[in-house]
């Protein structure tokens, strides 16, 4: 299996990036986590793990080897697939998670996309004595959704993306896994609605 790949970023997606390695272009579905620690032209280590389906073969890809870690846990837990495990690792880091889950914190697992109460009770119930055995020194700097309260330009783009005709539900996940740092409203709205419309989440 292919452990890791070392290359050059030749395009970031909303969900994805393509890393040049050996005149191959791979392409690696990431959280929006990993994808704030790319840029284009750069040359990455990207640690992947490949999901094999009836329909589809696909690379997942991961920043460190603490979120790679942290998907395999989090997709170890029933009902909780790819797309789930990588919204989950953009709305918080490997770290945050693995203290979210030590502590019991329903409330905050619970505000990640595609997770409700019931499935963040089944996290903590299922992987709580699994993240004893593992050590998550993830020390990244980004700040995630669940440690700040919403910018306005969170807010506004949301809001706007309602009177589009989508869903709150909708427009919070959009929102919450496109933001980056130093983004504007209307590049927010841009990644936004291209997110949706990659992910099916029509109204």
């Amino acid at each position: 299996m292919i452990g890791y790949i070392k290359g050059k970023i030749v395009e970031i997606g909303v969900d994805y990036i393509i890393l040049e390695n050996n005149n191959i272009g791979y392409k690696l579905n990431t959280s929006s986590n990993t994808i704030s620690h790319m840029q284009i032209g750069e040359e990455k280590k990207v640690f992947t793990k490949m999901i094999v389906r009836e329909d589809d073969i696909s690379l997942c890809g991961f920043y460190s080897k603490d979120e790679e870690e942290m998907f395999n846990l989090l997709t170890s837990v029933s009902k909780i697939g790819t797309k789930v495990g990588m919204s989950i690792l953009s709305f918080a880091t490997a770290s945050e998670l693995n203290r979210y889950i030590a502590t019991n914190d329903i409330e905050a697992l619970s505000k990640a996309p595609g997770v409700g109460k019931k499935t963040a009770q089944r996290i903590v119930l299922e992987l709580k004595d699994k993240i004893k055995k593992v050590s998550f020194e993830d020390n990244t700097d980004i700040v995630s959704p669940a440690q700040v309260k919403k910018s306005n330009g969170e807010d506004e783009a949301v809001e706007a993306l309602i009177q589009l005709g989508y869903s709150k539900v909708e427009a919070q996940e959009a929102v919450l896994f496109v933001k980056q740092a130093g983004m504007g409203v209307e590049e927010i709205i841009k990644k936004s609605l291209e997110y949706i419309m990659k992910t099916s989440m029509k109204f």
